[in-house]
């Protein structure tokens, strides 16, 4: 696959492959991901704005620089202006995170000069970067400090400075999620009338979208971190109504998945504490509308939940040969959860790892089918 490193949702023009319940693997523009829904299903998106979560500034007792990437909260509430955060040192996104500065030490007590903000270090949270910090001021003050100080959190394979207005899904509401919840870049109001045209219903969901990297392997293995949402009481009943008659629930992003099964699709808050991957067994999304995964991110474990091994290596091998984007403006992925699948954390048995070997190796000479028959 390769990088998206423009900023253009492209909700016209991206591509979409599909893994369908029959394990069977096509490819179709991410448009037609609405004729893969049927009479009776209930897609469900994640209503989350964006926030500028990165907020550069220095170190007060050294004067050292360093740039705080916002990155959770234990809830939605607006007057709630506690946050985890993960810090760097000097420079800013055009380094590759990997490849970052360190922070200068930092103790409880210790203020951060954010722009027209002030942030206390509250304490570590289990690594020397990832820290709890709490703004100073009236919480009207902090947000109003952050939209104009912060910048939407970017990294070094975009190839310019991303706008506020970059990373907001066409059904932004509440500035909450850190990173844009990109799966959401999918939808158009075209596609949501198309959707109602079939008998299908839309419903959405709100959660903070978490960070996706840090940069240190130690902190990356801790991702995603804990994520509050609000399910509303019409999205619960819309849930009940479409499994009452027999319809599925698709899924609109990771987060939301992450969401609904935390919840078991019952309305309220709470936070999204828990890992979605091999051997889980999911009982509410029945399939998942998502960007592209490559097998060494967090974000491909969720696959895991839907669809075997075997046939999740058959979709890799269709990814590479394709060339598809990936990342927050990339192509897409509609993965339906496979009846019956062996979801757990083994390898493949050496006949399909031969097979996927075989396959991975016709498929850099083909292009794989691109039916859009529905899945």
């Amino acid at each position: 696959m390769i990088a998206a490193s423009a900023p253009v949702q492209r909700p016209r023009d991206a591509r979409l492959l599909v893994i369908g319940a029959a394990r069977a693997v096509t490819q179709a523009a991410r448009v037609e991901w609405v004729d893969h829904v049927r009479p009776g299903d209930l897609v469900v998106a994640n209503d989350a704005a964006t926030l500028p979560a990165s907020l550069r500034g220095t170190h007060l007792a050294s004067g050292a620089p360093l740039e705080v990437r916002l990155a959770g909260r234990a809830s939605l509430a607006t007057e709630d202006v506690s946050f985890s955060a993960v810090l760097f040192g000097a420079g800013d996104w055009r380094t590759r995170t990997e490849e970052r500065a360190l922070p200068p030490p930092l103790a409880p007590g210790d203020r951060l000069a954010l722009g027209p903000l002030v942030a206390t270090v509250q304490g570590a949270l289990g690594h020397p970067r990832l820290l709890r910090l709490r703004f100073e001021g009236e919480p009207t003050a902090v947000w109003a400090g952050i939209a104009r100080h912060g910048r939407p959190i970017q990294y070094a394979y975009m190839s310019q400075a991303l706008a506020l207005w970059d990373v907001w899904t066409p059904i932004a509401a509440l500035p909450v999620a850190f990173e844009a919840p990109s799966a959401g870049f999918a939808l158009d109001w075209r596609s949501l009338a198309r959707l109602r045209s079939r008998g299908a219903d839309f419903a959405t969901i709100t959660l903070a979208a978490g960070i996706s990297s840090t940069g240190d392997p130690a902190l990356d293995a801790r991702l995603p971190l804990a994520e509050p949402y609000r399910l509303s009481a019409a999205t619960a009943a819309a849930i009940g109504d479409a499994k009452g008659r027999g319809g599925r629930i698709i899924a609109v992003g990771t987060t939301v998945v992450r969401a609904l099964e935390h919840s078991g699709g019952r309305a309220g808050s709470g936070v999204a504490d828990q890992r979605v991957g091999p051997g889980t067994e999911l009982g509410v999304v029945d399939a998942l509308l998502t960007g592209t995964h490559e097998p060494q991110e967090n974000h491909y474990q969720m696959l895991r939940a839907f669809a075997d091994e075997a046939t999740l290596a058959v979709a890799s091998a269709a990814l590479e040969a394709g060339r598809y984007r990936t990342h927050e403006f990339g192509d897409s992925m509609l993965v339906f959860k496979t009846p019956g699948a062996v979801l757990s954390n083994s390898a493949p048995p050496k006949r399909h790892r031969a097979w996927t070997q075989v396959l991975a190796g016709f498929l850099r000479g083909a292009a794989v089918s691109s039916p859009s028959a529905s899945a």
